[in-house]
């Protein structure tokens, strides 16, 4: 006897059970696409509004961590000639402060995976061959995502997704809001440079790579206001090659210039990140340091001018010559008003006039000049 055929048509109720849970699952992967895109936009404004290249580099790094909530991020950013590395110095925030960042000199040199990285790269986490891609350590990784920064066809860099979740990237998600993510942030990236490249040359000095003249009258207002704001003190240096026009005349200007690069280099090597130094003029340079009174200043004087005076100067026909320096300390007036900053620079200023007269190599305080 022949069974009865099963009927292969799901009861009514069963059907719209089921077509009430095909329902629920697309409205679920709806609002999470919806949520997606409203962070991959949130994240674009921010790159777009981004104030100067460390803020941009913060947002490639920490930013994109919180949005994406991944273990690890990294970015790896073609320098060649080091200018993104020039201007983050000068701007006070080195390279070396920013530990999700690499910056290498040619990338295919740093890591062959840029040979074929045109496009996102998801998939399993290989130690080999990522561990380098995210510097100064990560956990465990499951998975990664590495997205190239692309500008005119060519990769500039990228920015490395670590998860250690194995599933979160794989080859089979879509990777259309990462790649026009990077875009936007390669676009960013030279744009930003190049603003910040134009701006640093209207308040830099090109020989010493110290800021200009018209920086330090921007910044000293600044400086004093916040000092008057939190009742901290605020003092100057002026600082002067001696017979520095001798040097021009029995070496030459190229000596010279030499010279003058050196003494900021050294002088550098003294100072806080705080401190403002400029190159006022010719030979004469100007430091504004915040938070410092008379007496630390006059200390701080005294190291630059050793640190200067200790080791002879190059030349530019190879052999070395002694250089020293004259230093003058000025303080912030203790009374408002307008002028306060201008009179500080002038005491600064007479006092290295006054350590000129006595004999140079010296420092000398505006309240106390003998």
């Amino acid at each position: 006897m022949c069974k009865p055929l099963q009927s292969s048509f799901l009861s009514p109720e069963a059907e719209n059970r089921r077509l009430r849970e095909r329902l629920d699952e697309w409205e679920r992967e709806a609002r999470n696409n919806e949520e997606v895109f409203r962070r991959f936009r949130e994240r674009e404004q921010e790159l777009l509004d981004a104030d100067g290249l460390p803020q941009l580099l913060e947002i490639l790094t920490d930013g994109m961590q919180v949005s994406f909530k991944v273990c690890a991020v990294s970015l790896v950013l073609q320098d060649g000639n080091h200018e993104l590395r020039r201007l983050l110095d000068a701007g006070g925030r080195p390279a070396a402060t920013f530990d999700r960042v690499r910056f290498v000199d040619d990338l295919e040199s740093f890591h062959p995976l840029y040979c074929r990285l045109n496009r996102p790269l998801l998939g399993p986490y290989q130690a080999d061959e990522h561990q380098s891609l995210f510097p100064g350590g990560c956990p465990p990784l499951g998975s990664v995502a590495l997205v190239p920064l692309m500008l005119r066809g060519q990769p500039v860099g990228s920015l490395n997704l670590g998860s250690r979740d194995a599933t979160r990237f794989t080859r089979h998600h879509s990777t259309d809001f990462l790649s026009r993510l990077a875009m936007i942030a390669a676009v960013c990236l030279e744009n930003t440079a190049v603003r910040q490249h134009l701006v640093f040359s209207g308040i830099t000095d090109a020989l010493t790579g110290l800021h200009n003249r018209r920086y330090l009258e921007r910044r000293l207002q600044e400086e004093i206001a916040r000092a008057r704001r939190h009742g901290q003190p605020l003092s100057c240096l002026f600082v002067d090659a001696d017979h520095f026009k001798r040097v021009n005349d029995e070496h030459g200007h190229n000596t010279g210039d030499l010279v003058l690069r050196e003494i900021a280099r050294r002088m550098r090597e003294c100072l806080r990140r705080s401190d403002v130094a400029t190159r006022f003029g010719g030979e004469e340079f100007a430091l504004l340091l915040p938070q410092t009174d008379a007496d630390e200043a006059f200390c701080l004087a005294e190291r630059i001018r050793r640190h200067i005076g200790g080791q002879p100067f190059p030349t530019a026909q190879g052999g070395r010559i002694p250089v020293t320096v004259s230093i003058g300390v000025g303080e912030l007036p203790g009374e408002g008003g307008d002028g306060a900053g201008k009179r500080m620079l002038e005491q600064a200023d007479a006092a290295l006039y006054q350590a000129k007269r006595q004999g140079r190599d010296r420092v000398v305080r505006a309240d106390r000049p003998a």
